[in-house]
């Protein structure tokens, strides 16, 4: 079987492209004909089953300039994928290089399969607020994916939005969640306040004290996140865990428009923004940290999620999106997280609550990591490969 992934991202920062990229890693690595194609002005992986058609015209996207819309060259691209004699196609994003996918699977009569990794008209509702706006979204997506065979989706939570875009039950798969244990795993030398390697390791970041309890969050920073909810909150988490004698930071791991105005507004607050970090680095900041706090309402699985409690991190999320499929909490003997409505006084007092609770974080964040194991990237990619094997025997 050979597969030809389209995707509109792939150098960008986000979960998606990272997901691509671990799943190519795991083709190369167990022999499976899976190939990218993207079109990008980004750096990607030099890699023989990654492959960048540049784009003919690209623009950074309103508002968010580490992120880029392109114009693909059609003709190579659809030859690219000729070339390659794919048994089946998988289209992972709605944009120009996804619809070029779309049109070459529908035109050769290959099964189409796809993943619905954004929540666009969810997207839209937060950014600008108007809703024909958002009602003309969906009508797009319902297009889009009217026409694949599998759609993917990270969640439950998901799988009912999608049949409210009027894709049917029965062409949906909630692909199992998995990240790459072997990068993300607890780090106890840099949890230990009062050991060299946390000292060492947070005096590389001005500001920040290894004596510290810190919430950090990661990902991109920006109002669909819903980061307006922990810029609210944070002033009164310091303020409730001072008064229990407890010191406080928040680290920000990301870049995005929201970044200005939230370090203007939590200015003189200790909020760090630390900008991208990748790889070990990454693991590291949320294997030292304390509590992974993510109030997002929009993420379709929320990867980062997992990857803070395989690094042995406590989770603080809303009720709202997929978050909440890979969190343990409710159960005081088996809670890996909290789930808390997105309200600035519950935000204050669940997370100033677990920062000021060392005992409680400690535990949940060994159940956490526990928990974790079960999610390995190897059987996410395993299911992802064995759906398209089916989609490929039954056409």
């Amino acid at each position: 079987m050979r597969v030809v992934l389209f995707t509109d991202t792939l150098g960008d920062v986000n979960g998606v492209s990272r997901f691509i990229r671990t799943a190519a890693e795991h083709a190369r690595a167990s022999g499976r004909e899976l190939t990218v194609l993207t079109s990008t002005r980004f750096e990607v992986p030099s890699e023989a089953n990654i492959i960048n058609v540049p784009p003919i015209a690209a623009r950074a996207m309103p508002k968010y300039p580490n992120l880029e819309i392109v114009w693909p060259r059609r003709g190579a691209m659809l030859a690219r994928a000729a070339a390659l004699e794919p048994t089946c196609v998988h289209v992972s994003t709605p944009g120009p290089v996804g619809l070029l996918g779309r049109k070459f699977a529908l035109g050769r009569g290959l099964p189409l399969l796809g993943t619905y990794h954004t929540d666009f008209p969810a997207y839209l509702e937060h950014l600008v607020g108007v809703e024909p706006i958002t009602m003309a979204c969906s009508e797009v997506m319902s297009w889009f994916y009217g026409a694949f065979s599998r759609v993917f989706t990270r969640s439950e939570d998901y799988a009912r939005a999608l049949s409210l875009l009027g894709v049917q039950r029965g062409r949906v798969d909630r692909l199992r969640p998995g990240i790459d244990l072997s990068s993300f795993a607890p780090r106890p030398d840099l949890r230990d306040e009062h050991g060299a390697g946390a000292r060492a390791f947070w005096a590389g970041y001005p500001g920040l004290r290894a004596g510290s309890a810190k919430a950090i969050f990661v990902g991109r920073v920006s109002v669909e996140k819903n980061l307006p909810l922990l810029t609210a909150a944070w002033p009164s988490v310091r303020s409730l865990c001072a008064g229990r004698g407890v010191d406080v930071q928040l680290v920000i791991v990301g870049d995005g428009p929201y970044r200005a105005p939230m370090q203007r507004a939590l200015a003189g607050h200790e909020a760090h923004f630390v900008g991208f970090r990748f790889g070990r680095e990454l693991a590291a900041l949320y294997a030292a940290s304390d509590v992974m706090a993510f109030p997002s309402q929009t993420d379709t699985l929320g990867q980062v999620v997992m990857e803070a409690q395989a690094c042995g991190l406590p989770v603080m999320i809303t009720p709202e999106g997929g978050p909440k499929e890979v969190t343990r909490f409710g159960d005081s003997e088996s809670e890996t997280g909290v789930c808390v409505p997105a309200n600035t006084a519950a935000w204050a007092s669940a997370l100033s609550g677990l920062l000021c609770d060392r005992a409680r974080r400690r535990a949940m964040g060994l159940r956490a990591a526990a928990f974790m194991q079960g999610y390995s990237f190897t059987a996410s990619f395993e299911h992802f490969w064995s759906v398209h094997e089916r989609a490929a025997g039954r056409a």
